[in-house]
């Protein structure tokens, strides 16, 4: 955070009311133009298709419908919601209306959290702070549900820790922000967490003729929101559900967005948090007993799960913000005006609009002359057509290519689902794709009545099949290698499994 920026903009007045309006606006047109860094995950054909499912049949999934490993084996989607925008955007506009949609939960993100700062910290040291935690967090930032549900994250907590450094309870209106989030995301189970050491935060400072009763209204706010997270169409089993990601034990090691941090080469959250600590220390900052444990949880989140920097960097700030202004002397630019009058409500309001027809005319004119197109390393397009010409319908792939195969209405082997598969199945089928041992590889292959692969052009599965009687390469290219047995008729011997797909099509996937 910087010490010494001085802002130009009036702390009053029209200006400091468009100012998140205006930064968000900014972060929209600079994630749309760019919307390519958006589709980066092939997550994001998976859920556009369980979105498109829902809309289709009218119903919520209960079990699998896309796999033929897991196909009938119970599933719920805690993200139904953000599935169902995604599929409605994309559905209207292709990838086109799935950017647009998440630039425009960008936009809110970065709005509501230049808001939030703005009651503590000046204009500019606001925008600053935000390009900061953008630049953090910016890598995780795709067209997923965790994107759409960020805004309301940041509204939640934000609303949270400005009741407690008001020393009062949360305000009831924030319930609806967890039904809502509940119904966009898992992680809704973090806001749920949080509320303990915010509410502390609140009764700690409070006067201790309060905290009694203060501690009262935070539990019954507590028993209340997780009241309105179970809000879904899955009832109570939501949280359940929602936690179930969290019990894959070391298979998390494995997953990226759930991996520690690696400080072996230099990353950009390692330079922030060396320098806040830095700062921290030499400027003598002062930390009450329970914002020391929000802070130190939030880094603990971060360091433990790469998923977990950019609540790290849209959530410290907040934690961190009012003391900062406090000690350091930033808050006195905010009330260094009082006097000043502030604009008519219409001003504002004729501003904002004169934003939302100029962010209209620029989406509108990007979006004609832009083809947003998905990462080609994740979608093998030309390998698929392949197996779908041959009639392929057990196809040992890559969890990368799941989510693209689901788009073609393919059952699979494997995707991003990994609370559906488990610890032991994802954890055989990462040994299988590294081909630690050959044996269990093509055991796995004998097992699960495999009829052709489809494997990463480098992957050492693909290299050791080269070298195996009964299958043989059918294709490759830079992004995909087909093989497929040459004693298909040997499979005919081979008992299959109780998750066949196939003896099980007309299985109930879902209810209304």
């Amino acid at each position: 955070m910087s010490i010494s920026i001085s802002s130009n903009v009036e702390a009053g007045g029209a200006a400091r009311g468009l100012v998140p309006l205006c930064a968000g606006a900014g972060a929209y047109l600079f994630f749309l133009s760019a919307g390519e860094i958006l589709l980066r995950d092939s997550d994001s054909y998976w859920q556009i298709r369980v979105g498109q499912w829902i809309i289709d049949h009218g119903a919520m999934p209960y079990t699998d419908v896309f796999s033929f490993t897991r196909f009938g084996e119970p599933w719920m989607s805690s993200s139904w919601l953000s599935q169902v925008l995604l599929a409605a955007a994309y559905d209207f506009s292709g990838w086109a209306g799935a950017v647009v949609l998440s630039s425009l939960a960008v936009a809110a993100l970065v709005s509501i959290f230049v808001y939030l700062l703005s009651a503590h910290v000046d204009p500019a040291r606001a925008i600053l702070i935000t390009a900061l935690a953008l630049l953090q967090s910016g890598s995780h930032f795709l067209a997923r549900p965790h994107l759409l549900a960020l805004p309301v994250l940041l509204a939640f907590i934000g609303g949270l820790l400005r009741a407690a450094d008001r020393r009062t309870h949360p305000s009831w209106l924030l319930l609806p922000l967890m039904a809502l989030w509940a119904n966009l995301h898992g992680g809704f189970v973090l806001g749920l967490a949080l509320i303990g050491p915010i509410g502390l935060e609140a009764i700690w400072c409070a006067e201790p003729d309060r905290r009694l009763r203060l501690a009262a209204r935070w539990a019954l706010f507590a028993l209340a929101a997780v009241g309105a997270s179970c809000l879904t169409p899955y009832g109570w089993n939501t949280p359940l559900a929602a936690a179930k990601i969290l019990n894959l034990g070391k298979l998390l090691s494995l997953i990226w967005e759930w991996m520690p941090v690696d400080f072996s080469k230099p990353t950009f959250f390692e330079a922030t948090l060396l320098a806040m600590i830095g700062i921290a220390f030499y400027r003598r900052l002062e930390l009450s007993v329970p914002r020391i444990i929000l802070l130190v949880g939030l880094v603990w989140m971060a360091l433990t799960h790469v998923r977990n920097i950019e609540t790290f960097a849209f959530l410290a700030p907040l934690v961190l913000v009012k003391p900062i202004a406090e000690q350091w002397g930033m808050a006195e630019s905010i009330a260094s005006h009082p006097e000043e009058p502030r604009s008519p409500p219409y001003v504002t309001i004729l501003s904002a609009i004169a934003i939302a027809l100029a962010g209209w005319v620029s989406t509108t004119t990007i979006v004609a002359h832009h083809p947003f197109a998905f990462s080609p390393q994740q979608t093998p397009v030309a390998a698929v057509d392949l197996l779908e010409r041959r009639h392929a319908q057990r196809i040992f792939s890559t969890a990368p290519f799941g989510g693209y195969l689901i788009s073609r209405d393919i059952k699979v082997f494997i995707d991003g689902r990994a609370e559906l598969y488990g610890e032991k199945f994802v954890m055989d089928y990462f040994d299988a794709t590294e081909a630690q041992n050959l044996g269990d590889f093509l055991g796995m292959l004998d097992a699960y009545r495999i009829d052709a692969t489809l494997l990463n052009a480098s992957s050492p599965a693909a290299h050791a099949l080269d070298q195996v009687s009964g299958w043989k390469r059918l294709y490759a290219d830079d992004i995909a290698v087909i093989h497929v047995r040459t004693d298909a008729a040997q499979m005919d011997a081979v008992p299959r499994l109780p998750t066949d797909w196939n003896s099980s099509s007309d299985h109930s996937a879902g209810r209304s």
